[in-house]
């Protein structure tokens, strides 16, 4: 725990497996405030999964960031776009409910899926995020002069309580952020068996870890390290 702790605070990578009952995937992850074009390529090369951004609850109330699932679902929405009442998030096997939010781009990306581009809108979202947390800037205002979506950065929304109610990646990564002191605020990527198949098994993500000097954590570890 103390040297997962000592390498995020030092922009560096931290393995985190869930749980054998909920995804069985381990994540590698970053803090974004840290996020630079080599981040982004070490998650492509070495997870195989989805680059997300976690971010606290704090975070998405500041912003005013609605659940997807939330958005969809609104009986005005449905009524004009039928397809949304077919394509329902009613039967995940792994939770109750689906913690992405909206997806963004910085303004000053191109495509936004570049290393480049990807990195710049994953920092600047955590740098202004620590702007506005306790400034009285509008932070509605202040998030679309800089950001637009959809994007290519995936944004997960912690679950108000935490991992008190939720104990899924985006609840562990926020909480490894907060553990370490810094923004809540994490990119990461599942990490996936060689031919993409299957997530990596719990086993080989450890040696993964070990063998590069990556600190390994499962879910389990850090809810107890958090007092939960």
């Amino acid at each position: 725990m103390e040297a997962a702790i000592v390498a995020f605070r030092q922009g560096k990578p931290v393995c985190l497996f869930d749980a054998e009952n909920r995804e069985g995937e381990t994540d590698l992850l970053f803090p974004a405030q840290f996020a630079s074009p080599a981040t982004m390529r070490q998650l492509r090369f070495d997870c195989g999964g989805l680059l997300f951004l976690a971010i606290g609850h704090e975070v998405g109330e500041r912003f005013a960031l609605p659940y997807l699932q939330d958005l969809h679902t609104e009986d005005v929405l449905m009524s004009k776009y039928p397809v949304l009442h077919s394509l329902q998030t009613n039967d995940l096997q792994y939770d109750s409910r689906s913690a992405f939010t909206l997806s963004i781009n910085h303004r000053d990306t191109f495509t936004g899926i570049t290393d480049r581009d990807r990195a710049l809108t994953t920092r600047r979202f955590a740098e202004l995020f620590a702007e506005v947390e306790n400034s009285g800037e509008d932070a509605i205002l202040a998030l679309g002069k800089e950001f637009r979506t959809p994007g290519h950065i995936p944004v997960c929304r912690e679950s108000k309580g935490g991992l008190s109610v939720r104990q899924g990646h985006t609840e562990l990564a926020v909480g490894l952020a907060k553990l370490s002191g810094l923004s809540p605020i994490v990119i990461g990527a599942e990490m996936l068996q060689p031919d993409g198949d299957l997530a990596l098994s719990v086993a080989d993500a450890r040696i993964w870890a070990n063998e590069r000097g990556i600190p390994f954590l499962t879910g389990e570890e850090l809810i107890n390290a958090l007092g939960i």
